[in-house]
């Protein structure tokens, strides 16, 4: 019988156009070991170095506070340090706009807030960034501002408060922290929603316009609670609504202005973090999961309370819904009192 003989040849040779077994197993796996490879590397491509957060703020203050903790909290999920850069300023405008003209490449967040990213652009002919530059990224908690009086004033309730200043138009006064602050186009929504003439008597901050509306050298302020906390328990001023939808965790007793006799009355100290638009849509996701990860932290939800912030979270999409509507709102107001600050 006659013998077939096998011949062996070398692994890899291409006999007739068609590659061996043995190297085309070779080549194979190869292709996938670069595969492999090169998917590992994307998917470790963000982030390589830490991530810068502005914070638009002097230290120390509730905006600094805010920021480093979210940079703590947010760090771990991201897998890169966070590290906060206090950039004070023109009322934040200074810290956004370095954060806006930043490469948009995921490695810098901006501690957004209602002041620089909904009032500032209406409020500064020439400011250096419009709130479009920015993408949203989450927000992370807000507080409510509240009509706060004077213990002397004659009223007991907002409609009394309204009645009296309709009453005596002129010669009611409310204190602020500076022309275009915060608290200041809060006074001016009041005032056009009630058709009341209060004077605005602006100072160089909150702290001495708490302290001249305790003396009743100014008789309201639109403020948050942290600033009143001493003195509400001690009856040295009055609350006698919470700008919001919601009652106020800490003074369950207080109306909210609807129920006082105002509804639509709301304002608000919101803190978020936004991106310089164009970022990649993997930085916005990570970060994003970081927020949402530190309101499940108690010790971050314990914070909040004790500077009397409420947590939040939810989606980019979400929060770029709430920096939207809130700046036609305060752009409206804004141009109605005819507030410019140069």
């Amino acid at each position: 019988m006659q013998k077939i003989r096998f011949t062996r040849r070398p692994e890899g040779k291409v006999r007739g156009g068609v590659q061996t077994c043995a190297g085309a197993f070779a080549a194979t796996m190869s292709v996938i070991a670069v595969l492999v490879g090169c998917g590992g590397a994307a998917a470790q491509s963000y982030p390589t170095k830490p991530l810068r957060l502005v914070a638009p703020f002097d230290p120390g203050g509730p905006t600094d506070i805010m920021a480093r903790m979210l940079a703590q909290q947010v760090s771990p999920t991201v897998g890169q340090q966070v590290i906060v850069e206090n950039r004070p300023g023109a009322g934040g405008s200074i810290g956004a706009e370095n954060a806006a003209k930043s490469p948009a490449d995921g490695y810098t967040l901006l501690l957004g807030t209602a002041s620089t990213l909904a009032m500032a652009p209406p409020l500064y002919p020439k400011l250096g960034y419009a709130t479009a530059d920015f993408a949203p990224v989450g927000l992370f908690a807000d507080a409510a501002f509240m009509v706060v009086v004077n213990a002397s004033v004659p009223a007991n309730t907002l409609k009394e408060f309204i009645a009296l200043a309709k009453a005596k138009p002129g010669s009611l006064s409310y204190g602020s922290a500076g022309v275009g602050n915060i608290l200041h186009v809060s006074g001016e929504l009041f005032k056009s929603m009630t058709g009341t003439n209060l004077l605005h008597v602006p100072y160089k901050g909150g702290a001495p316009a708490r302290a001249d509306l305790i003396a009743d050298r100014v008789q309201a302020m639109f403020e948050m609670y942290a600033t009143f906390r001493a003195d509400i328990p001690t009856g040295k001023v009055k609350v006698l609504a919470v700008a919001s939808s919601k009652h106020h965790p800490l003074l369950p007793g207080v109306p909210t202005a609807a129920e006082a006799g105002l509804p639509g009355y709301e304002a608000s100290a919101w803190f978020g973090l936004v991106t310089p638009k164009g970022s990649p849509r993997e930085a916005v996701v990570r970060v994003n999961a970081g927020i949402q990860k530190a309101l499940q932290s108690k010790d971050v939800l314990d914070l909040l309370a004790k500077l009397a912030f409420s947590p939040k979270g939810g989606t980019p999409e979400e929060f770029g819904t709430l920096i939207q509507e809130e700046s036609i709102k305060w752009a409206r107001v804004i141009k109605e009192a005819g507030i410019t600050v140069d």
